[in-house]
């Protein structure tokens, strides 16, 4: 029996495969309570670019948001650096909301088109 945690993740990841007929690379989404991570994945399977909160040196306290919103804006950065313009938004089993929308969103400031 599956949870609904394993239902939302397995009918995301389908649709992804399903729908990604011109074959662009995706960004999934990986959250913890302290940190947010985004990482580039080839359809192969290979990694081309990551990043996270623990690539920031920390001076102040900031909150999640604004952290989320960090990461994306430099991931979207590191992205163009790499010539990848068009990807794909892989959030997982995580609900589009909150950290998630707000990566997305700086992401798609920054230059990237989903």
């Amino acid at each position: 029996m599956l949870t609904n945690y394993e239902r939302r993740k397995y009918r995301v990841k389908n649709n992804i495969l399903k729908n990604n007929k011109s074959l662009r690379p995706r960004i999934v989404v990986s959250r913890s309570n302290k940190n947010f991570y985004a990482q580039l994945i080839s359809m192969e399977g290979k990694v081309i670019c990551a990043f996270s909160t623990l690539n920031f040196a920390e001076d102040k306290k900031i909150s999640g948001l604004e952290k989320a919103k960090l990461v994306g804006k430099s991931f979207a950065e590191l992205c163009l650096k790499n010539n990848v313009k068009e990807v794909v938004f892989d959030k997982g089993a995580y609900i589009y909301g909150g950290r998630v929308k707000a990566m997305a969103e700086a992401c798609r400031e920054s230059g990237l088109s989903f």
